[in-house]
């Protein structure tokens, strides 16, 4: 038969054991989650930049298009590749499809030139685009436009005549 004071010291031997196994096994998991994870490899490339060319629309001249691409390298795997852009449709073409002007109001009408004109500022540029910092468009001196209230007053008048027309 076994004491009593066996039996304690058995019980603290097992306590003590399952314990460090515990601390063991926690360990373990935390140095396995640390693992050194393989560097990804650094491509160093020796190709340079792309430059690219202008948008050239498939159609007409505003709209969807492509554009080339260029770089150079010794071991550049591609050299050349073809890109899909968009010109949109109502930018001034007159100042390059890829570039974006922003607007003053128009001016008074020059009576000797009977031209009117405003200066626009570069506010967006497409794909590096080489564009002037101000222009200035003009154009002819038109008609007085009419006034909105008259405008208005000739829809309250359609509306009268359908009106009309569904009570007939």
């Amino acid at each position: 038969m076994q004491t009593p004071q066996y039996l304690e010291q058995r019980r603290k031997f097992a306590a003590a054991f399952l314990a460090f196994i515990f601390i063991l096994a926690a360990v373990d998991t935390a140095e396995a989650g640390k693992k050194e994870k393989p560097e990804k490899k650094v491509k160093k490339s020796d190709c340079g930049e792309w430059q690219w060319s202008v948008c050239v629309p498939t159609s007409g001249d505003c709209g969807l298009g492509t554009r080339e691409g260029t770089r150079t390298g010794a071991e550049c795997k591609q050299t050349m590749k073809t890109q899909r852009c968009k010109i949109p449709c109502n930018w001034k073409k007159q100042f390059g499809a890829e570039c974006k002007y922003q607007f003053q109001a128009w001016g008074e009408c020059d009576l000797n030139t009977a031209l009117k004109t405003r200066t626009g500022n570069l506010k967006r540029a497409l794909h590096n685009a080489d564009c002037q910092k101000t222009v200035t468009i003009s154009k002819p001196c038109g008609k007085l436009t009419k006034s909105k209230p008259q405008a208005e007053s000739k829809k309250k008048k359609k509306e009268g005549k359908k009106q009309e027309k569904m009570l007939d």
